[in-house]
């Protein structure tokens, strides 16, 4: 999580290179190579994930009415190969790559948002929600499903379902699906501003869910904070900004 000056940016139309990290398209597969202290306690993490998409990328979606925000689906059916040398972990399983793009900050337009993905139970397809709230009180839904080709078809929104809120009293919800409602199965990640988390669907396919309090993250104690866990290294305009904006993932 750290963020580098633009100094140590490098960039091609197939390689981005941030300090000594860097994505490289190799082929058909995002070769991901990881060279980084963990913060706040500084332990080596080094070592290399190959993603490989299954269907082909989706398309670009703007998640406002002045296209300022843009969020795109890249590889929503994917596998993963994971080879850590620091911790020593090697594994395989299931990925997912998208993208945030924008020309302002996140917390200028949005007060928070709600986003899932979940592969069917048959393996052969993908579920997407985003439902974001913008600052205007206009909200942004997108239900989505993707198909084996790489096809995106549009869905209503199906309502929303309260779950449980984060021990940082973030509000999480899920989305109905007929008459049944999911339910939350773990909390793998929870902060004062964002927690990801499990969910069994009603479908019977499990869910990875995040919730996004733009709100709390804008809050001068949390901006305090974020040095601790997203250290700066470097000049150049990255390392002298003001305050920090979330990770678009």
């Amino acid at each position: 999580m750290t963020e580098r000056g633009e100094g140590q940016l490098r960039r091609s139309s197939a390689r981005l290179q941030i300090g000594r990290s860097a994505l490289s398209w190799q082929g058909s597969a995002l070769q991901v190579d990881i060279d980084e202290w963990t913060a706040p306690w500084p332990q080596r993490l080094r070592g290399r994930l190959t993603l490989q998409p299954q269907a082909p990328p989706g398309q670009a979606f703007e998640l406002d009415a002045a296209g300022e925000h843009v969020w795109q689906p890249i590889a929503p059916l994917a596998r993963v190969a994971v080879d850590m040398q620091a911790p020593a972990l090697r594994w395989q399983g299931e990925a997912y790559i998208d993208h945030n793009r924008g020309s302002r900050p996140l917390a200028h337009d949005f007060q928070s948002w709600q986003w899932s993905r979940e592969r069917t139970p048959g393996g052969e397809a993908a579920r997407i929600v985003y439902d974001a709230q913008a600052r205007n009180g206009s909200a942004c839904g997108l239900h989505l499903h993707l198909g084996a080709t790489g096809q995106l078809t549009a869905l209503p929104m199906p309502p929303p379902i309260a779950l449980p809120p984060t021990a940082w009293r973030i509000p999480r919800h899920g989305h109905q699906q007929g008459n049944a409602h999911p339910a939350l199965l773990a909390t793998l990640e929870s902060g004062p501003f964002y927690a990801r988390s499990l969910l069994q669907q009603p479908g019977g396919g499990v869910a990875m869910h995040e919730s996004l309090s733009l709100d709390r993250f804008d809050s001068g104690w949390v901006q305090a904070l974020l040095p601790f866990r997203m250290p700066r290294r470097g000049g150049g305009v990255l390392g002298v900004a003001a305050s920090a904006e979330p990770r678009r993932r």
